[in-house]
């Protein structure tokens, strides 16, 4: 059944367009940072994942770019700073301000890979407007 599994998975990303890409990225961060939180016994190990998939998210921008993709530069360094403090400390309560980020992103990531064609423009735009820190500044931040 995981050899089923896998392949079905696989195909699906592979059939996949970046943008659909991005959100199965943000569907398995969420899941792994909710796993980090409900199981102590792997939650290093999801943690590890988590930092992975925040990494791959962060290689993959065109900083040449600018504007969104430096605002996203700055939410996926603050990921990846507060996922190894709760590694550090074990304050995995820590996690919740993360995951609601990123479901923010993920949803408006969703929204793009499900619209219409010019969605390559529009998508780091959308994401950019979920990491303005505007839009998180009803959040608890502690350091």
């Amino acid at each position: 059944m995981d050899a089923i599994r896998q392949r079905f998975l696989t195909d699906r990303v592979l059939t996949a367009s970046p943008a659909q890409r991005v959100v199965m990225l943000y569907d398995r961060l969420a899941l792994d940072l909710a796993r980090a939180r409900t199981d102590a016994a792997g939650a290093d190990e999801h943690l590890d994942h988590a930092n992975r998939i925040v990494a791959e998210l962060l290689g993959s921008l065109d900083l040449s770019a600018g504007g969104p993709a430096d605002n996203l530069s700055s939410l996926y360094g603050y990921m990846l700073r507060e996922i190894l403090q709760v590694q550090v400390s074990g304050e995995t309560g820590r996690l919740t301000a993360i995951e609601s980020m990123v479901w923010t992103l993920r949803d408006a990531w969703a929204a793009i890979a499900g619209g219409a064609a010019g969605t390559a423009e529009v998508a780091p735009q959308a994401a950019a407007a979920a990491a303005q820190p505007a839009a998180l500044a009803g959040m608890s931040w502690t350091a």
